[in-house]
């Protein structure tokens, strides 16, 4: 375990490993596993420096990122892999000039030991914002749209008030598994499922109906919210895969739309390319489409009809609750979302 004063202390823990709790998997790599089973039985123990370390460098995918997040020398990690995989005897990770991929056995480790590890990440944090200003490796989880439209604006500035946090981005279009990839916040659009996770609503976005006006010319434009169905549409798919229904209100009016998608697709920023450019009708977010809409490089096709909005949500396992770092985060997040603020700013509303 790192201190803030830099101190080493040597922690050990007991793994209890066995056949019973490492499944063998039904292919011709089951000696690699055995002789992790039999080399941790054999032990009793393993060093949670070099456990930590190794989770880091599995996350990282580099030995010098993670020496820079645990704020140590590279050396310092490259001896305590060497180490651990010594005692048991076996490799964890395939080394390239490039790339550092854990092997069959490093996965399977990394997979049947995330309490222990997640235990002592929550046990450092806590210990550091004693001692002052949280500090230490922050793993965010976030859609590609929102990663690059707000994140990469945000993040900035958060890095300038908190200079002993570092950060892992995780950009994709499908949601990680908070848990096993190992990640401390995550932020999810639109309703949460029943997950057991802790969730903080910072806003909602305002979204609009658009299309190109060389799509409008070809195409004309729909009189009424029910003549969507049979135009091409552009929309993410839902949970099940299926497409999912366009809601719109206005006033205490309500309409409902069952699309389908001319063009599928999981990534909300090819959306509104593909909107911009012609290809259909889309559900665009006011932040981004506000601008081209004044500018007439989009339409908003029903301004008396709004779309149903999708809530922002800040989604962490509730053993992070408490994290300083963590909890640095989403202060902050709360703070720059009011409205108004760069994704809360929509010009259409003002």
């Amino acid at each position: 375990m790192f201190q803030p004063s830099g101190q080493s202390l040597r922690f050990v823990v007991a793994i209890k490993l066995s056949h019973a709790s490492i499944s063998t998997p039904r292919v011709s790599s089951a000696p690699p596993l055995d002789t992790l089973c039999r080399k941790v039985r054999q032990y009793g123990m393993l060093d949670l420096n070099s456990l930590r370390m190794f989770e880091r460098v599995a996350s990282l995918k580099s030995f010098t990122a993670a020496a820079r997040a645990l704020g140590v020398p590279k050396s310092n990690v490259s001896r305590a892999i060497a180490r651990l995989e010594d005692e048991l005897g076996t490799r964890l990770f395939q080394r390239t000039t490039r790339d550092v991929v854990l092997t069959l056995t490093g996965q399977a480790l990394l997979e049947r030991s995330p309490d222990v590890i997640a235990n002592l990440s929550e046990t450092m944090d806590y210990v550091r914002g004693l001692a002052g200003k949280p500090r230490g490796l922050l793993k965010i989880s976030a859609g590609v749209g929102f990663g690059v439209n707000v994140l990469a604006e945000q993040l900035p500035e958060f890095l300038l008030l908190y200079p002993d946090i570092e950060i892992a981005l995780d950009l994709d279009s499908r949601s990680a598994d908070l848990v096993a990839d190992a990640v401390d916040v995550a932020v999810r659009m639109g309703p949460l499922p029943d997950s057991g996770m802790v969730a903080v609503k910072i806003g909602e976005i305002r979204r609009y109906l658009c299309a190109a006006p060389a799509y409008l010319e070809r195409r004309g434009r729909p009189s009424s919210i029910e003549d969507i169905a049979q135009h091409d549409t552009i929309d993410m798919p839902g949970p099940n895969g299926r497409a999912r229904p366009w809601t719109f209100s206005r006033g205490t009016e309500t309409a409902r739309v069952e699309t389908r998608p001319r063009i599928s697709v999981n990534e909300a920023l090819t959306i509104h390319r593909l909107v911009a450019n012609g290809a259909g009708l889309g559900l665009l977010s006011g932040y981004i489409c506000a601008p081209q809409i004044a500018a007439g490089q989009l339409v908003d096709v029903f301004p008396d009809w709004s779309p149903s909005a999708v809530g922002v949500n800040l989604v962490f396992p509730s053993r992070r609750e408490l994290s300083p770092v963590v909890r640095a985060f989403v202060d902050y997040m709360k703070e720059v979302s009011r409205p108004g603020n760069l994704w809360m700013k929509d010009t259409l509303t003002l």
